[in-house]
């Protein structure tokens, strides 16, 4: 009995994962583009 109970579990975890790593993108992230430099450059001379 644990048999079949095992195997329908081992193709239900592989589906999953197949249909999880090519499935649609779900990623929900805002659209931020891209982001402005407002710091200072780098100076040697500005060292404490």
């Amino acid at each position: 009995m644990k048999v079949p109970n095992f195997f329908g579990d081992v193709i239900q975890y592989v589906s999953e994962a197949v249909s999880r790593i090519f499935g649609l993108n779900d990623d929900k992230y805002p659209n931020t583009g891209v982001q402005p430099f407002e710091g200072d450059p780098f100076d040697e001379k500005n060292l404490s």
